[in-house]
């Protein structure tokens, strides 16, 4: 019998074993090797896909081409305010940043949990970005604009709760566009009140205060609208709002084509965990 051929040996590295569970960039350089696990590390494959599960679940922040934010002492952050987002520039006027926060995250004021003073401190605010953007695509860079400027530091929580939810009635809604010539209540009694806004946003965060249940855009609708509703206050918030004497129910049935149903759901609130009163320079 012939000598039995000798194959060559492949010299292998040794796997040493991290001292941690964290994965460095070679870890995942080398994820998608066909190696056999290391069996003196159980926790190697898991551990390098989380890794890989977070850094891909990370998306690169965007940011404002342009942008200027002041603080504005005119008014002592009362009387009027504005906010609007339209052909890629978003305006603050005058505006307490509390609202510019909620509505950076499409929130109603009543879901955005912070220090006192978000209320009582007023901005003014031009960003611009290239090109004719959708309004909702502006909004992850005023989240930036807030992280930079302010320190914004927040993070979200979800809590199941009773609600009311605004949906579009069955004959349809009854909302004219912003800039169409409407005909305005002439005058106002009975106790009621006048309300205006451009945003359904808006109307939810005013309907949960007179109703003191959040409210929750359920209507697919998403535009520039000229809301215009005369209600009645609330005498009182105890109990169910939908069996309240109050006429809001039937307001904004019969005004705006829109609906209030009790519900109960899960509402995601923003809690800040720190932010500056005043920005950074422009």
């Amino acid at each position: 019998m012939g000598a039995v051929p000798q194959c060559p040996i492949k010299h292998v590295p040794a796997v040493t074993r991290p001292r941690s569970r964290h994965v460095n960039c070679d870890d995942l350089r080398h994820a998608s090797d066909h190696r056999p696990p290391d069996p003196a590390d159980p926790f190697r494959p898991f551990a390098i896909a989380t890794a890989y599960s977070i850094l891909h679940a990370q998306t690169p922040e965007v940011r404002f081409d342009v942008a200027s934010v002041k603080p504005n002492y005119a008014d002592g952050c009362r009387g009027r305010w504005d906010f609007a987002v339209s052909h890629g520039t978003v305006t603050a006027q005058n505006a307490p940043l509390l609202r510019i926060i909620s509505r950076a995250y499409n929130l109603t004021d009543e879901r955005v949990s912070g220090p006192a003073w978000l209320d009582s401190q007023c901005y003014d605010i031009t960003a611009k970005a290239t090109g004719d953007l959708p309004d909702h695509a502006l909004m992850p860079m005023l989240q930036t604009l807030l992280k930079e400027r302010f320190h914004l530091a927040a993070h979200r929580e979800s809590d199941e709760r009773p609600i009311l939810a605004l949906l579009v009635d069955k004959r349809g809604a009854k909302l004219p566009h912003y800039g169409d010539k409407i005909s305005m209540p002439s005058s106002l009694n009975e106790g009621k009140v006048l309300f205006m806004a451009r945003h359904l946003p808006d109307l939810c965060e005013r309907l949960g205060k007179v109703a003191g249940r959040p409210v929750i855009d359920k209507t697919g609708l998403n535009g520039d609208y000229l809301i215009v509703l005369t209600y009645v206050p609330f005498a009182s918030t105890n109990g169910d709002p939908a069996d309240s004497a109050s006429n809001i129910f039937s307001a904004v049935r019969d005004q705006l084509g829109l609906r209030l149903e009790s519900q109960r759901g899960v509402v995601e609130i923003l809690k800040i965990d720190s932010v500056d009163k005043v920005p950074t320079e422009n």
